[in-house]
């Protein structure tokens, strides 16, 4: 079994959900008492948060560069971002290491494209819907056409995600938010949604919502775990 190398803490409650799903997964595959060998580097998610508010990504990707060449030190056969915004740096993280990088977009796309899925609506913090390092990657390399809802709205998705869900903060007022909004993503043309946002999944589910979601963290494990075994 390879050494899973996970570059979490962006944010903790995420982590955690990365965490069981390895370990479920391996558990799943091969029975009995089997669990993920898994490398976690945890960073403080709080100077990320401040770097991406303040547009310096080339410090993010410094830091997450040293912190992913630790997981190699460590004895990692692969790496995961454990986040889908800090993916923009991933180019950045892969130069600084000699091991793969498993990139949750790709791991997500191939899994839309399995279920016939091509017009695709994406949920995630504002910089992952508005920039093209994710939608850009799904639609040029893939062919998907990708589709993300108007301003105000992206606007409290993305605030939801760091005020509440980084937080453990569960509101069902913001499960209705959601839901509406990947109703009206489903009006407009959309045959699935992608929880383009790791903490998503905590809110919403699939029993809820008019189109089915596509959780990429699940995802991004599976694809994971598929690796470690092979």
């Amino acid at each position: 079994m390879k050494c899973i190398g996970l570059l979490g803490g962006m944010s903790w409650e995420s982590t955690v959900s990365y965490y069981q799903a390895l370990n479920r997964g391996v558990r799943a595959r091969l029975g009995g008492l089997h669990s993920a060998r898994v490398l976690i580097n945890s960073v403080d998610f709080a100077e990320i948060e401040r770097l991406q508010h303040a547009g310096d990504w080339p410090a993010t990707a410094r830091l997450l560069a040293a912190a992913a060449r630790d997981l190699q030190a460590g004895g990692a056969d692969f790496l995961l971002i454990g986040t889908n915004t800090m993916h923009k740096v991933a180019p950045e993280i892969e130069a600084a290491i000699d091991i793969p990088l498993l990139h949750i977009a790709d791991a997500t796309a191939r899994r839309l494209q399995a279920g016939g899925i091509q017009r695709v609506g994406l949920l995630g913090t504002r910089f992952t819907m508005e920039q093209d390092f994710y939608k850009g990657r799904l639609q040029d390399q893939f062919g998907l056409t990708v589709l993300v809802p108007g301003e105000a709205q992206r606007e409290r998705v993305h605030r939801i995600i760091y005020d509440e869900l980084c937080l453990g903060e569960i509101r069902a007022s913001s499960r209705v938010e959601y839901l509406a909004i990947i109703a009206e993503l489903a009006e407009a043309g959309a045959q699935a949604v992608i929880l383009g946002c790791t903490e998503i999944a905590l809110l919403v589910g699939d029993a809820e919502a008019a189109v089915p979601l596509y959780d990429t963290t699940a995802i991004h494990a599976e694809a994971a775990v598929s690796l470690a075994l092979a």
